[in-house]
């Protein structure tokens, strides 16, 4: 009786310590470990284990195992449950009673040895939540005969079976709290993570694109490469390379490695390297040393370069519309840092991006060498167009002067004459003079010689006041429309009065020729305009008739005609001379074209018409002519001018 009651003090301790360590405890294996000693302490419990399901009732974990005759499985691994007939744990997890088996009917019900090694006397309880839903098994069994469990014992394992079941309950409400916690953090810090790296990419990536429009020296813009992918992988050990299909050669165009200061070679051709590998295969490649043995003795690759004692390597296209322009190159001495197959996609992605950064990169370099030339070109071009203004502007000005020249000596030529009778008249006059002296001193002069001194007198002064008047008018002519031609002023002129002097001054060279010139304006036309500028265009009309337009001593007719329309002032030019084709007709205002080469003709005679009617009188000109039919000039030029 003694013993009964000290056992059931025994129990209701371990009762109370199993609601103490479930409070307390966080671990079922732990826990677990207390219910055994516990049991130890009113039981036989040598040989003890906890089976739980997995939450679907289909397999279970052992999470605490003690045996003296079969091995302790795996706490972690799943085992599924077998039919009831086939294991006597799984008969109380699915029919969710108590079962107890001695060694005769355990070999009767039990037709498998899922169970292990049989037993003696076998015990098992259900471990049920408070819903009734089953949490697992809780076995104690024994090897012996002489440690069999009686009915008290039955009865107590029982009874703490039942309450293991509501600290197991709230042990996993626990552990699953705890483990949904932990799992959520997990994939919360993944999460994070991955957007962390997704943040860092889009930066990288962006800031690759940029660096084709910010980076000037190519040097620069791989280095900005280099530090934009260091942030995405490990790239202590970094290369580009470019491929150059036109000669099957691949050039090392930016090095940084842990070994080696400087590559072994900068230059070297397609098939020598694992670059080759990648180019020929148009794919990302990750290599460590033994693959990297496997492609040379295949003859995939004849050799390596530079440091081959690499752990890991990987390599990845620069692709631009399905063409290789080269190569990124990553590698790691260290075997403490390989790298993934994510890392090679990654690098893969990275490459393209990187490939169209250096295409616009060599884009916009291009267009900047063909800007650079262009410019350049462009000033030589402005120095020689400015070089030609200035030949061109001095051939002008000496054409106005050899024009101005020609005007002087026809001037001369024509005031020679009336000049030298003048002086005939003068000489004879005073030849006369003498001699009527000499009579009257000698008391000899009659009224009939009187009278002949004054006739000869009057005549020799009627001669003198004609060819005076006649030389002046030439000197007046000549004096306003040389001035005119020599300045650039702006005045006002009478048209008609002012085109009779241009006529007048150019009289000396039309003079022995058949050619009519009629003058068709009226008096009174007040112009204010640039009188030379109209001098130098009329009369290179008039000398390239007579020089071009007629044959010698052929007879023609010059026409001009001069009236307002409105505000405007137009002048007809005409002749009936040998007149052009429609070709050269096209050629006619070009600077240095001429019909007369080498015969006199400048090829600056209508050029400078040209010039002076749109740029100084700010008009217009118009030509026509046929062969045979002479040449016709309409020309229109505002009346008045401002400065």
């Amino acid at each position: 009786m003694e013993n009964r009651l000290h056992r059931l003090e025994a129990v209701q301790a371990i009762l109370l310590e199993i609601g103490q360590k479930a409070t307390a405890c966080r671990d079922i294996t732990e826990f677990l470990r207390t219910v055994h000693l516990a049991l130890g302490r009113i039981m036989y419990a040598a040989n003890f284990y906890a089976a739980l399901t997995d939450g679907h009732n289909k397999s279970v974990r052992f999470t605490y195992f003690v045996d003296e005759a079969d091995q302790t499985p795996d706490p972690d691994e799943l085992f599924a449950l077998p039919p009831t007939n086939e294991s006597a744990t799984s008969w109380v997890i699915q029919n969710r009673q108590r079962l107890i088996l001695t060694a005769a009917e355990f070999s009767t019900m039990i037709t498998t040895a899922w169970n292990g090694t049989p037993a003696e006397h076998w015990m098992g309880c259900p471990l049920l939540d408070q819903q009734g839903q089953i949490l697992g098994a809780m076995v104690i069994q024994s090897y012996h005969a002489e440690n069999m469990y009686g009915e008290e014992d039955q009865a107590l394992f029982t009874l703490i079976a039942s309450h293991v079941s509501i600290a197991l309950q709230s042990l996993q409400s626990m552990s699953s709290l705890e483990l949904a916690v932990k799992e959520r953090t997990a994939l919360l810090e993944h999460e994070i993570a991955e957007r962390r790296h997704a943040e860092a990419l889009q930066r990288a990536l962006f800031e690759i694109a940029e660096l084709s429009s910010s980076v000037e020296h190519v040097n620069a813009l791989y280095a900005s490469i280099h530090n934009s992918i260091a942030k995405l992988l490990f790239a202590r050990n970094f290369v580009i390379l470019r491929f150059h299909a036109e000669s099957n050669e691949i050039s090392i165009e930016y090095f940084v490695d842990e070994t080696e200061a400087m590559p072994a070679v900068n230059r070297f051709p397609l098939g020598v390297g694992l670059s080759s590998y990648v180019i020929r295969s148009k794919q990302a490649q990750l290599i460590d040393h033994a693959r990297f043995e496997k492609l040379i003795a295949s003859a995939e690759i004849r050799h390596g370069l530079g440091n081959l004692q690499m752990s890991s390597w990987m390599g990845a296209p620069m692709l631009v519309h399905e063409q290789i322009i080269g190569v990124i190159i990553l590698q790691s001495y260290d075997q403490k840092i390989l790298y993934s197959e994510q890392d090679l996609n990654l690098l893969a992605f990275v490459a393209n991006h990187v490939a169209s950064a250096l295409s616009r990169f060599d884009a916009e370099l291009a267009l900047r060498i063909t800007k650079n030339d262009l410019e350049q070109q462009n000033s030589a071009l402005s120095q020689a167009l400015q070089a030609l203004q200035e030949a061109q502007s001095e051939l002008v000005r000496q054409e106005k002067m050899v024009a101005l020249g020609g005007l002087v000596a026809g001037i001369a030529h024509e005031i020679n004459t009336p000049l030298g009778i003048c002086v005939t008249a003068t000489s004879h006059l005073a030849e006369e003079l003498k001699l009527t002296r000499q009579e009257l001193a000698e008391n000899r002069l009659t009224e009939q010689g009187l009278q002949q001194f004054f006739e000869v007198l009057d005549q020799a002064l009627r001669i003198l006041e004609s060819n005076t008047h006649r030389a002046a008018t030439l000197v007046r002519s000549f004096k306003q429309v040389a001035v005119d031609q020599s300045s650039d002023q702006l005045r006002e002129f009478d048209l008609h009065d002012y085109l009779e002097e241009i006529l007048h001054s150019l009289q000396p060279k039309f003079k022995g020729k058949k050619i009519a010139i009629t003058l068709n304006c009226a008096s009174g036309i007040l112009v204010t305009s640039f009188p030379g500028a109209l001098s130098q265009l009329l009369t290179n009309m008039l000398m390239n008739s007579l020089t071009h337009g007629f044959n010698t001593n052929a007879e023609g007719q010059i026409y001009i005609a001069a009236y307002l329309d409105a505000d405007q002032v137009c002048l007809e030019y005409s002749d009936n001379g040998n007149g052009m084709d429609a070709q050269a007709l096209t050629k006619l205002f070009d600077p240095f074209y001429t019909t007369k080469r080498g015969q006199g003709g400048s090829g600056l005679g209508a050029h400078i018409i040209f010039n002076l009617i749109t740029s100084v009188l700010k008009g217009t000109i118009q030509a026509s002519s046929e062969i045979g039919h002479g040449l016709r000039y309409s020309l229109r030029f505002p009346r008045l001018l401002q400065e």
